[in-house]
């Protein structure tokens, strides 16, 4: 752990050096702050004289000005310098924080889909924004504060020993007790934390699930099951969190507890010590002062371990993701300047979720360049897992899939993935404009190259009627637009993509007869010259396909033209016969 959190903190360690510096110097006032209130107890109000030379021939009002003057003085440069502490540790804090979040969602961007289809959002969204704030908790509340309370302690202890060794061996009899303390609770608290935590990433989920299927649950009327469904889950995080609360205030009770029975020795010692001439008065201020000062360190030691605790489990949670292998390998290679030339092709591939879930078997297929390529069957047979395998959403669990005679496997993700374009199912349009929307795969493209994909999409039309056209900002998940809408939306991208290669999952699914003809014309000129792969339920979409491929339960079990198809009288002709039956 600790050679991990060291990993975020070392390029912010001379910032780090600078406020262990300020520690030192805050400790020296802490040090400091007693000494003039015993100069006033003895040597201004008792009469005796003053230890250093230089002071010997000040008078009483000359020393109580320089006492409550240097008084003054300490207190205004522990403020300054605590105020600079408190920035620097925060600021390199935040800093950590934010380095953290960014590895934590580049590693998650890069985790396959595989990975995703596992987890629940809401609890990754809780690691991204929670649980990542566990390293600040952990090293500048948690680290520092006690490397401050040890130099504090370290330099009390040498003052104290000198002023009285017996009252400062006795003060020191608590940490015995305060440190079994800690050990007995310490594992308590690290589990009511990790069940803490986990309760509060259920809320989040809960939240994510209902707000993702608002549309559905307020169409069944089901706000009230959604309603207690988020209480319950609620119910259960404040449960956990009081108990966490209620373990670290017990915990900080039986420290207060040792630390008043100790305090309460020393004063009874200390005052027997002044009663028989050991001790002056104001040495038994100085020492009570410091004892308070030096159970104060003792505390946040023993306290902030616990929060350490809590804060560890954060911060476990965020590794364990970081530390997920990546199940997708990065290749080596990447495609020429001039791009892919679209030959595909699938070699005894087969794919399975899991040992249950057997979703292909045993593929072979051989795209040639330019190729139209046409997958149909029933819902569930493997025609989107097929094409996604080109795109390595995930990798085939036996087999390899090629593209211009070369394993995917062996080309780096961006470069392979940059030769293909996708139009995938349900439509995804971001909450930013539609200018943007339609460029989000080449951001760097002219506005008259929008509109031409636009144009051809079908969707120019409908966005001219738009308040402000291209401009115009569309709601969450594309909520202001309809299903088709959004549907052309996602072809105009993939269109302006330009891509070698050419993925249509369900191109004309959420439209309408005649705009499925218009966005077929379009899409017929996309086509031209580029490696095509259409998945279809709509059969009409895929009459001018050079090869449909038909598949049932994971295996091809036939291919042709669309004419040779009917004519053969087998799957393919059944299922258009029942499509089209009336």
């Amino acid at each position: 752990m600790l050679k991990k959190i060291l990993k975020y903190l070392w390029p912010y360690r001379w910032p780090f050096v600078i406020a262990l510096a300020e520690v030192f110097v805050m400790s020296g006032c802490e040090l400091l702050k007693p000494w003039p209130l015993k100069i006033i107890i003895d040597n201004v109000l008792s009469g005796k004289p003053v230890a250093w030379n230089f002071a010997r021939e000040y008078s009483h009002t000359n020393l109580l000005f320089l006492a409550t003057g240097g008084l003054v003085v300490i207190y205004i440069v522990l403020g300054g310098i605590t105020l600079l502490n408190n920035y620097t540790t925060i600021k390199i804090g935040q800093k950590m924080v934010n380095d953290m979040r960014r590895d934590l969602f580049d590693h998650l961007q890069r985790l396959s889909l595989a990975f995703h289809n596992r987890r629940q959002v809401g609890d990754l969204l809780y690691r991204v924004t929670s649980d990542t704030f566990a390293i600040q908790s952990l090293t500048m509340n948690g680290v520092f504060p006690i490397l401050t309370a040890l130099v504090l302690l370290s330099g009390m202890f040498a003052v104290m020993i000198k002023i009285d060794w017996e009252l400062t061996i006795l003060s020191l009899t608590v940490c015995p007790a305060l440190f079994l303390s800690i050990s007995m609770m310490s594992r308590r608290i690290t589990s009511a934390s990790i069940l803490a935590r986990q309760e509060e990433s259920e809320v989040y989920s809960v939240v994510q699930r209902s707000m993702s299927a608002i549309r559905i649950i307020q169409a069944f009327t089901k706000e009230e099951e959604e309603q207690r469904k988020f209480m319950s889950a609620s119910d259960r995080s404040l449960g956990a969190s009081l108990k966490l609360y209620t373990l670290q205030t017990f915990y900080a009770g039986i420290v207060n507890v040792v630390m008043a029975v100790g305090t309460a020795l020393v004063v009874w010692v200390g005052a027997n010590h002044v009663m028989s001439g050991q001790l002056t008065v104001g040495g038994i201020i100085v020492f009570t002062t410091y004892l308070a000062s030096l159970y104060g360190p003792i505390n946040t030691i023993s306290q902030t371990w616990g929060m350490i605790q809590g804060a560890k489990v954060g911060v476990d949670r965020v590794f364990e993701i970081l530390e997920i292998e990546r199940d997708l390998r990065e290749g080596v290679r990447t495609f020429p300047g001039t791009g892919a030339r679209g030959k595909v092709v699938w070699e005894n591939v087969s794919f399975q979720y899991n040992e249950q879930q057997q979703v292909l078997k045993n593929i072979n297929l051989k795209v040639s360049p330019g190729e139209k390529i046409a997958f149909v069957g029933p819902t569930g047979v493997g025609k989107s897992t097929l094409v996604s395998l080109i795109a390595r959403f995930y990798d085939p669990s036996q087999g390899r899939v090629a593209i211009d005679d070369v394993d995917i496997r062996d080309y780096r993700l961006k470069s392979l993935r940059g030769q293909i374009s996708m139009v995938l199912q349900p439509p995804l349009v971001f909450p930013i404009s539609v200018r943007e929307n339609i460029a989000y795969g080449r951001p760097e493209a002219e506005f008259e190259e929008i509109v031409a994909a636009a144009k051809l999409a079908r969707i120019h039309d409908s966005i001219q009627r738009l308040p402000e056209k291209y401009d115009t900002i569309v709601g969450e998940q594309g909520a202001t637009l309809s299903e088709g809408e959004r549907q052309r939306i996602t072809i105009a991208r993939a269109i302006l993509r330009d891509s070698p290669i050419l993925i249509l999952d369900e191109p004309t699914s959420s439209v309408d007869a005649e705009t499925e003809s218009l966005i077929m014309e379009g899409l017929e000129q996309l086509t031209r010259g580029r490696t095509t792969f259409i998945i279809a339920h709509r059969l009409s979409t895929v009459r001018k396909a050079d090869r449909i491929i038909v598949l049932s339960k994971g295996e091809i079990i036939e291919q042709g033209a669309f004419r040779d198809l009917i004519g053969a009288k087998g799957p393919f002709a059944a299922l258009y016969q029942y499509q089209f039956s009336d």
